[in-house]
């Protein structure tokens, strides 16, 4: 009797098809997975790096119904004069105060107490944002 085979013997004859397509998609994985990687790390450094002023509210005061004192932490590079924005809300959350507040000392980290003036008595307050002073030029 004579035994019939039915393939080629196993690891023979180097890779089959479906080993190179494994290897193929895992090195296609690798590049794309490595490129998104990078692309977040640069989003994120410019990101980070973009922001040449930033701020903190460390804490606030209702003074009285038409009065707000804020405790602000700025960050900026000291040469540059940095525009902050609060907001304030009531109890039902509609917007009660709004302002911009100018930071233009030569420091780079300022703790300023500033007062936000409101239509009535506020309950919360948000630090919308800073950004640099328009250069006047």
């Amino acid at each position: 009797m004579s035994a019939v085979r039915e393939g080629l013997p196993e690891g023979r004859y180097g890779r089959s098809a479906d080993e190179r397509a494994d290897r193929k998609l895992k090195i296609i994985g690798s590049v794309l997975g490595a490129a998104l990687l990078g692309m977040v790390g640069w989003i994120g450094w410019d990101y980070v790096a973009g922001q040449s002023v930033s701020a903190e509210v460390i804490k606030f005061q209702v003074i009285s119904d038409t009065e707000v004192k804020v405790h602000l932490e700025v960050r900026k590079e000291s040469s540059v004069t940095g525009v902050c924005s609060l907001s304030s809300q009531d109890k039902e959350h509609a917007e009660v105060g709004r302002a911009d507040f100018t930071f233009a000392q030569g420091r780079s980290r300022v703790d300023e107490i500033v007062t936000l003036k409101t239509t009535s008595r506020a309950a919360m307050i948000e630090l919308v944002g800073c950004r640099p002073a328009p250069s006047a030029g």
